[in-house]
């Protein structure tokens, strides 16, 4: 049996009761998330309901719904996932680490990391002047292999250099939905996680 062209796709669902309309957009939303391993944003979301249709509203009622699931719809940025309950990831990983992502990043990456979230976009002469010390260059690579960071804007500075930035990864990662999320500056410096009286001013 042939697929229907996507220009066949019934978005409106006009001939179905309003009650069975709003069931459906919904069940359509849930099974987006459901089938992506990232976030889906509203653009594409709303390639799924119909025209004029709140998807805001609609995953709110599926949030609703999901209610007593151990699993919930995030958001991340400007966009949606469905994830586990933090409840459940102790289940998971007796399970054999079903979806469980290991970093696999050493102390003194997860601190370069939070100097770039804190203090993006930031230069690699910029972490020079918060560490003390240079920022190597497989550090970085290995950030941004696991796409928590990427290239941001070029620093207006002489040279022009490369800047970092984090990424909808990173927010994904650390169960951000935004970097409004990230924790109370302070309390990473009392941690030691970063340092205090940095600056994201690069060197003169």
């Amino acid at each position: 049996m042939k697929d229907h062209p996507i220009s066949d796709f019934d978005r409106e669902l006009a001939d179905l009761p309003q009650a069975l309309r709003w069931r459906e957009w919904m069940r359509r939303i849930e099974v987006v998330l459901f089938a992506s391993a990232r976030p889906v944003t509203r653009a594409n979301l709303i390639r799924v309901v119909g025209q004029g249709v709140s998807v805001d509203l609609l995953i709110d009622d599926l949030k609703a719904d999901l209610a007593e699931r151990p699993y919930e719809i995030a958001a991340v940025g400007d966009a949606w996932q469905l994830r586990t309950r933090r409840g459940y990831a102790q289940v998971i990983r007796a399970a054999a680490d079903v979806g469980v992502q290991d970093l696999d990043l050493r102390a003194f990456d997860v601190a370069v990391l939070a100097a770039i979230a804190y203090h993006q976009p930031i230069t690699r002469d910029g972490l020079k002047n918060i560490f003390g010390k240079d920022i190597s260059r497989d550090l970085i690579g290995r950030l941004h292999a696991r796409s928590l960071i990427a290239t941001g804007p070029r620093s207006p500075r002489r040279g022009a250099p490369y800047t970092f930035v984090t990424t909808q990864q990173f927010l994904v990662a650390f169960d951000l939905q935004n970097l409004r999320d990230l924790p109370d500056k302070e309390m990473l410096e009392d941690a030691g996680i970063v340092g205090a009286g940095g600056t994201d001013a690069d060197p003169a």
